[in-house]
Protein backbone atom coordinates (compact mmCIF):
# COMPACT_ATOMS: atom_id res chain seq x y z
CA UNK A 1 0.00 0.00 0.00
CA UNK A 2 1.16 3.47 -0.83
CA UNK A 3 1.43 5.86 2.13
CA UNK A 4 -0.92 8.84 1.96
CA UNK A 5 0.18 12.37 2.67
CA UNK A 6 -1.82 14.38 5.13
CA UNK A 7 -2.83 17.77 3.79
CA UNK A 8 -2.91 20.69 6.18
CA UNK A 9 -6.31 22.30 6.40
CA UNK A 10 -6.91 25.87 7.32
CA UNK A 11 -10.24 27.05 8.67
CA UNK A 12 -11.21 30.50 7.46
CA UNK A 13 -14.32 32.39 8.45
CA UNK A 14 -16.12 35.25 6.80
CA UNK A 15 -18.72 37.42 8.45
CA UNK A 16 -21.68 38.82 6.53
CA UNK A 17 -23.92 41.50 8.02
CA UNK A 18 -27.27 42.47 6.53
CA UNK A 19 -29.25 45.58 7.42
CA UNK A 20 -32.65 46.59 6.10
CA UNK A 21 -34.50 49.89 5.81
CA UNK A 22 -38.17 49.79 4.91
CA UNK A 23 -41.03 52.14 4.23
CA UNK A 24 -44.52 51.40 2.88
CA UNK A 25 -43.36 50.84 -0.69
CA UNK A 26 -39.64 50.05 -0.74
CA UNK A 27 -37.06 47.91 1.06
CA UNK A 28 -33.32 48.60 0.95
CA UNK A 29 -30.78 45.96 1.98
CA UNK A 30 -27.13 46.66 2.76
CA UNK A 31 -24.71 43.72 2.83
CA UNK A 32 -21.24 43.85 4.34
CA UNK A 33 -18.75 41.00 4.00
CA UNK A 34 -15.73 41.02 6.30
CA UNK A 35 -12.92 38.88 4.95
CA UNK A 36 -10.35 37.11 7.11
CA UNK A 37 -7.63 39.56 6.00
CA UNK A 38 -9.65 42.54 7.26
CA UNK A 39 -10.88 43.70 3.86
CA UNK A 40 -14.56 44.51 3.43
CA UNK A 41 -16.87 44.20 0.44
CA UNK A 42 -20.19 46.09 0.44
CA UNK A 43 -23.29 45.88 -1.72
CA UNK A 44 -26.91 47.03 -1.80
CA UNK A 45 -30.19 45.62 -3.04
CA UNK A 46 -33.67 47.06 -3.38
CA UNK A 47 -37.24 45.80 -3.61
CA UNK A 48 -40.32 47.82 -4.45
CA UNK A 49 -43.88 46.85 -3.59
CA UNK A 50 -46.51 47.34 -6.27
CA UNK A 51 -49.44 49.41 -4.90
CA UNK A 52 -51.87 46.52 -5.50
CA UNK A 53 -49.71 44.03 -3.50
CA UNK A 54 -50.35 43.40 0.17
CA UNK A 55 -47.78 44.75 2.64
CA UNK A 56 -45.42 41.83 3.38
CA UNK A 57 -42.18 43.23 4.85
CA UNK A 58 -40.52 39.79 5.07
CA UNK A 59 -40.91 39.28 1.32
CA UNK A 60 -39.40 42.70 0.63
CA UNK A 61 -36.46 41.83 2.86
CA UNK A 62 -35.95 38.51 1.07
CA UNK A 63 -35.98 40.12 -2.38
CA UNK A 64 -33.79 43.08 -1.41
CA UNK A 65 -31.47 40.79 0.59
CA UNK A 66 -31.09 38.35 -2.30
CA UNK A 67 -30.28 41.22 -4.67
CA UNK A 68 -27.70 42.60 -2.24
CA UNK A 69 -26.08 39.18 -1.83
CA UNK A 70 -26.04 38.71 -5.60
CA UNK A 71 -24.26 42.05 -6.03
CA UNK A 72 -21.91 41.10 -3.19
CA UNK A 73 -21.03 37.86 -4.99
CA UNK A 74 -20.28 39.72 -8.23
CA UNK A 75 -18.10 42.26 -6.40
CA UNK A 76 -16.21 39.45 -4.68
CA UNK A 77 -15.62 37.70 -8.03
CA UNK A 78 -14.34 40.96 -9.52
CA UNK A 79 -12.05 41.51 -6.52
CA UNK A 80 -10.65 37.98 -6.82
CA UNK A 81 -10.02 38.29 -10.54
CA UNK A 82 -8.36 41.69 -10.09
CA UNK A 83 -6.00 40.04 -7.59
CA UNK A 84 -5.31 37.17 -10.02
CA UNK A 85 -4.56 39.67 -12.79
CA UNK A 86 -2.23 41.70 -10.57
CA UNK A 87 -0.31 38.63 -9.40
CA UNK A 88 -0.09 36.91 -12.79
CA UNK A 89 0.26 39.87 -15.15
CA UNK A 90 -2.50 38.50 -17.36
CA UNK A 91 -6.24 39.06 -17.74
CA UNK A 92 -8.52 36.49 -16.13
CA UNK A 93 -12.17 35.90 -16.99
CA UNK A 94 -14.45 36.65 -14.01
CA UNK A 95 -17.75 35.49 -15.51
CA UNK A 96 -16.77 31.86 -16.13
Amino acid sequence: MKPTRQQARTAVGWHVEMEFEEDEHRTRAAALLRLADGNEVRAHGYASRHPSDSNQPRVGEEVAGARALNELAMRLLTKAHDEIDEASGRTSHPLR
